[in-house]
């Protein structure tokens, strides 16, 4: 009997690339999304389950959770991949922009987790796959939000590995870099006020970092490949880096420590000194 896997935001790119290599290699494919006329293709294929997910929309969630099982009888691996990235400086940012990629990126990850545990909880096991990011390990000016959101699901996901691993389900962390997605273009969200002058150098520097952060970004299936080795390897590793972009980073931030690491990054950006 072939393994179950249930994909969020599976319409586009990392959760995508991760429904077709998982449907290729013979498992069973629940890919959600908001909106399943997306997923038009994927559902022609025989073991490829297309589902609505809105990860704010708790009767979604059940409904998706409750489809996936009475398909094909098991969820074995959960990857949490939805999410997006809302940029600019915090003074320029709603409160519903906060609320909503706070409810997305981590309330909204819970949320599926917590509606896919009983699953796994009744069957002894499982692989738990969180998508978070670079971004989760090192920030970029006017990432509050975002990184903020990473750095959340680092966290999360670290300490439910400890109350789930007695349980035979396993949790992991995959890192992308940049990835030729839209995520810079659907999946991003920038905010600014541009009467609030003192702020604007900071946010020409970030816009053009961002188009060169993803002039050379390796393709989602990269990602997809990783994820694929995190939910079957069934080791005890908890974190899988993708991309060399990434390596770089983590690689630089762990060898020079913090304020090194935040000088370099500004020193890339042109950005001044702190006042001080």
């Amino acid at each position: 009997m072939a393994n179950t896997i249930l994909i969020t935001g599976a319409s586009t790119g990392i959760g995508r690339a991760t429904a077709e290599l998982f449907a290729e290699r013979g498992w069973n494919v629940v890919a959600t999304m908001r909106t399943p006329e997306n997923g038009a293709e994927l559902a022609q294929l025989d073991n490829v389950l297309v589902e609505r997910l809105d990860v704010t929309d708790a009767a979604s969630i059940a409904s998706a959770v409750a489809a996936a099982v009475d398909r094909f009888g098991s969820i074995d691996v959960l990857v949490n991949n939805a999410g997006y990235g809302a940029y600019g400086p915090l003074e320029a940012t709603s409160s519903e922009s906060i609320e909503r990629q706070f409810n997305t990126n981590v309330t909204g990850l819970l949320e599926v987790t917590k509606a896919v545990l009983p699953v796994m909880r009744a069957q002894r096991s499982g692989a738990i796959v969180n998508i978070s990011s670079v971004g989760g390990k090192i920030t970029l000016p006017l990432g509050t939000l975002y990184h903020g959101t990473k750095w959340a699901v680092e966290g999360m996901s670290e300490a439910l590995s400890f109350e789930l691993a007695p349980l035979g389900i396993r949790v992991k962390i995959v890192e992308p870099g940049a990835i030729a997605t839209d995520f810079d273009g659907r999946s991003f969200d920038f905010s600014n006020d541009e009467s609030i002058a003192e702020y604007q150098p900071l946010v020409q520097g970030v816009l053009g970092a961002v188009e060169s952060f993803f002039a050379n970004a390796s393709p989602a299936s990269l990602v997809a490949e990783v994820i694929h080795e995190a939910a079957t390897d069934e080791s005890e590793q908890i974190r899988y880096i993708a991309g060399e972009d990434a390596k770089q980073m983590i690689a630089a931030r762990e060898a020079h420590g913090d304020l090194a690491f935040m000088e370099m990054m500004r020193q890339q950006l042109g950005l001044s000194a702190p006042q001080g």
